[in-house]
C-alpha cells in the first residue's frame, strides 16, 4: 500500500501544479496583458452611444431593416444575427433552395434600393457570410444603398457617401482583402447627425 501511495503522490502533485498553472496562472497573465495592450478589443470591441449606452460590437453584425438605415448582409445564424447560433447555411451552388433564395433576395434588393432589373447586385448583398454575423458590407453595396438612405433622411447623397467613406475599413496592411463598410458604425454616424 505504501508503494502505491508513493507512486500516486508525484502524479497527483504534478496534476494539481499543472492545473493551477494552465487553468489559473496562465489565463490570468494572458488576460492581463490583453486588457492592458488591447483594451478595446479585449472587451469585445463594444460601441457605446453618446449617453454611454452600449449599442453593439463592431465585430458582430446586426439586422437593420428600416429605410433610413443601411442594411447588412443576410444572415443564416439562427433566426438571423443570433450570436449564439453563428453559422452559415451550408447550402452549396447546386442547391435549388439557395438559388431560389438568391433570386428572391436579388429582387428584394433591387426593389428596396430603386434599381432596375438590369443593375448588378453585389454578391454580399444577397449571400450570407460563413458566420452569419459579418459586420461589414462592400463599398459597392453601401453606395447602392446611399440614395435610399439619403432620401429617407432628407440628406444629400454626397453627405451620405462622406459617411460611407468615414466608416470604411481598409484592407489589413493595405493589401490583404477588400475594403469593407461597418454597418453599425455607419448607421450610428447617421443617427448622430440629428
Amino acid at each position: 500500500m505504501k508503494a502505491l501511495v508513493s507512486e500516486l503522490r508525484p502524479a497527483i502533485t504534478a496534476t494539481l501544479v499543472l492545473a493551477a498553472a494552465t487553468c489559473g496562472v496562465y489565463p490570468l497573465i494572458v488576460t492581463s496583458v490583453a486588457r492592458a495592450a488591447f483594451k478595446d478589443k479585449a472587451h469585445g470591441s463594444l460601441i457605446t452611444g453618446p449617453d454611454g449606452t452600449m449599442r453593439g460590437s463592431s465585430l458582430l453584425g446586426q439586422n437593420f431593416t428600416a429605410a433610413q438605415y443601411f442594411h447588412p448582409r443576410p444572415s443564416a445564424a439562427g433566426a438571423g444575427y443570433d450570436a449564439a447560433n453563428s453559422s452559415g447555411s451550408n447550402l452549396g451552388p447546386t442547391s435549388q433552395k439557395l438559388n431560389d433564395a438568391l433570386k428572391e433576395r436579388i429582387a428584394a434588393y433591387r426593389a428596396t434600393n430603386g434599381l432596375s432589373d438590369k443593375d448588378a447586385v453585389p454578391a454580399d448583398a444577397v449571400t450570407a457570410s460563413g458566420s452569419g454575423l459579418d459586420p461589414h458590407i462592400s463599398v459597392k453595396n453601401a453606395e447602392l444603398q446611399a440614395a435610399r438612405v439619403a432620401k429617407a433622411r432628407n440628406l444629400s447623397v454626397e453627405k451620405v457617401k462622406e459617411l460611407i467613406a468615414a466608416s470604411t475599413a481598409r484592407p489589413d496592411l493595405g493589401i490583404f482583402g477588400d475594403a469593407g463598410v461597418n454597418v453599425l458604425k455607419l448607421n450610428l454616424s447617421l443617427d448622430a447627425l440629428k
